[in-house]
């Protein structure tokens, strides 16, 4: 059961931490970055990161882009860990079906965390320097949508293992 609750913590405080991650992304939506920091990421040229950067400047919101990258950091971390404990929970603990989702949600946490830290450090460096990268934005432009899709497996992976451990606890 105490893993089981630090599974839950951890992951639930992840959770939190998007939240809270998301409130400083949303300011870098402007008009001329519709997409915020989706489109920095997205991002396959030093040209792009280049124009994304000036047009937060012209802005005022590179501290703003700054903040947003730290508490992503944060949120990538203890949402991975949670995410992870959430699988090895599953994996040790869950019948069936519910095991084999225990290991994707493993695996999944895992790429999440390269792919995201990746490139959340990738773009930091480019904010950092006050330019972009041709090789940075195409490592960064292509880890993203990895990490997307990791980051829905896991979180639906542990959707769905908890709704089915939670059925299967109900008298028939």
């Amino acid at each position: 059961m105490k893993s089981y609750r630090a599974f839950l913590g951890w992951w639930i405080g992840g959770l939190i931490a998007f939240g809270i991650t998301h409130s400083f992304h949303v300011p870098l939506a402007i008009d001329a970055v519709p997409g915020g920091i989706l489109d920095h990421q997205a991002a396959n040229s030093a040209a792009e990161v280049n124009r994304i950067q000036a047009e937060w400047e012209a802005a005022g919101l590179l501290g703003q882009a700054r903040t947003a990258m730290l508490t992503d950091l944060l949120f990538i971390v203890i949402y991975s860990f949670g995410a992870w404990l959430g699988g090895l929970w599953f994996r040790r603990n869950g019948k069936g079906a519910v095991r084999v989702l225990g290991n994707i949600i493993v695996w999944a946490a895992v790429f999440f965390l390269l792919s995201d830290l990746g490139e959340t450090i990738l773009q930091l460096k480019e904010l950092l320097a006050g330019e972009g990268s041709d090789s940075y934005a195409a490592i960064h432009s292509t880890l993203q949508p990895v990490k997307m899709a990791a980051w829905v497996i896991s979180f639906v992976g542990i959707i769905i293992a908890l709704a089915a451990e939670r059925l299967s606890r109900k008298p028939a």
